[in-house]
């Protein structure tokens, strides 16, 4: 890993100084690929998902070195089910046959997510406390668990995945301005906003179906 940061150092480079702390180039171009990402999310088009793996790649450099584990191998995986989410999005197919479409989960699907995140959140703090150096393993374990739930819903066109990420963009923002990640703080106020306009946009969609 130690070898990898190196050969990413450039990509470190200081862009510029927001409220004293150093915004790198890695972490602009990151940016800039997610905010793009979720637009396409919004508007249920595939090119999200290719964008998914490039932002996330780039995060998971910038969450390790923060020591921020847990966020950085949710995005290894976020980039392996980005993969994933960009088939089930163009080949997926519902219970009955029919190519996805933006969908409401039923109460029992509800009940097993949440009742996932329950035991998630737990496992994976109890994890990153006892295996790594975090300073903040309970708050790094939370958006860590959730979205790996948000991430499934969303690859599966419900609408629910919506204020997952709500909750988990609200919980981002207080973890990464405790880190000085400024520039990703102001990513996920973004992302705070964004996932309402998401969640009414799908609601629309759902109105809208026949």
């Amino acid at each position: 890993m130690n070898a990898l940061l190196a050969a990413a150092a450039p990509l470190f480079a200081s862009a510029l100084v927001v409220w004293g702390g150093a915004v790198t180039w890695l972490e602009i171009v990151a940016f800039v690929l997610a905010i793009v990402m979720v637009f396409c999310n919004m508007r249920v088009d595939p090119l999200g998902w290719p964008l998914a793996i490039a932002s996330s790649l780039l995060y998971f450099l910038l969450f390790w070195k923060s020591r921020l584990y847990g966020d950085a191998s949710l995005q290894v995986f976020f980039a392996v089910v980005a993969a994933w989410g960009w088939w089930q999005w163009l080949r997926g197919t519902d219970a009955a046959g029919h190519s996805l479409r933006v969908r409401r989960l039923g109460k029992r699907g509800r009940w097993i997510a949440f009742g996932a995140l329950v035991l998630a959140w737990p496992a994976t703090g109890l994890f990153l406390r006892r295996f790594t150096d975090t300073d903040v393993p309970w708050w790094d374990a939370f958006p860590t668990a959730a979205s790996v739930i948000g991430q499934w819903l969303l690859g599966r066109k419900y609408v629910e995945n919506w204020p997952t990420w709500l909750v988990v963009n609200i919980v981002g923002v207080a973890l990464f301005a405790y880190k000085g990640l400024w520039l990703t703080v102001l990513l996920y106020a973004l992302f705070v906003v964004m996932s309402v306009a998401g969640w009414r946009a799908w609601r629309r969609r759902l109105v809208a179906s026949p």
